[in-house]
């Protein structure tokens, strides 16, 4: 059966999620943290990808980044992961694959649903009871997009109407933090990533549209 078609928008914010294969680790060491971190960084530069936010777990990756071309988010996503796991495997003394298949992604298309992207990604360890706080997790980009440290994301349209200024959205952003997203739109988020689809279209109301006056 041929792969379903995964929808991707140049220009458009695409949420990503890659997991290790049957759930198990990908990352092992400080070591393999900030080697993925570098081959994200790296390939965005080189394949046109702009990243916003990103989140590092045990045993699966967060990612909310526009792709300038359609094929971009392909080529930075085959390029990571290959770098990655040769390392991975070449210090551990194994071999095969560490992910469980492709990438799976929905493409983003509200400034609602792009800043409830941040947070679902950036609040995961919270969430997973890893840490009490996002501040204290060092693999994601929270301290990046609430206190202006760590690695550079570049931030959406949709973050910097938070405020005129970065400290401004800086602190907007962390009081957005400090509750979690809608249930109900991080649960549309996570289908929409499943399936390959598209988060936060406007929908039509059933029934015949009324005519133009």
């Amino acid at each position: 059966m041929p792969r379903a078609a995964r929808c991707v928008i140049a220009g458009w914010p695409l949420h990503i999620v890659q997991r290790g294969i049957n759930r198990n680790d990908c990352f092992f060491a400080e070591r393999d943290y900030t080697a993925y971190l570098a081959y994200l960084h790296r390939y965005s530069v080189e394949f046109g990808c702009t990243l916003h936010a990103y989140c590092l777990m045990t045993n699966h990756v967060h990612l909310l980044l526009t792709p300038g071309a359609p094929e971009a988010c392909a080529q930075l996503m085959k390029s990571v992961g290959q770098c990655y796991v040769q390392g991975v495997n070449q210090r551990l003394a194994r071999t095969g694959t560490l992910w469980e298949g492709r990438f799976r992604s929905c493409v983003v298309t509200s400034d609602t649903y792009v800043l409830t992207c941040y947070r679902y990604i950036e609040l995961n360890p919270v969430r997973a009871g890893m840490v009490a706080a996002p501040a204290a997790y060092r693999w994601s980009s929270y301290a990046a997009n609430a206190d202006g440290q760590g690695r550079s994301v570049c931030e959406h349209p949709a973050y910097q109407a938070l405020g005129s200024d970065p400290a401004l959205r800086r602190s907007a952003y962390k009081v957005l933090c400090d509750s979690a997203p809608p249930a109900e739109v991080v649960e549309e988020i996570r289908k929409a990533t499943r399936l390959g689809g598209v988060a936060g279209a406007v929908r039509r109301k059933r029934g015949r549209p009324k005519p133009p006056k």
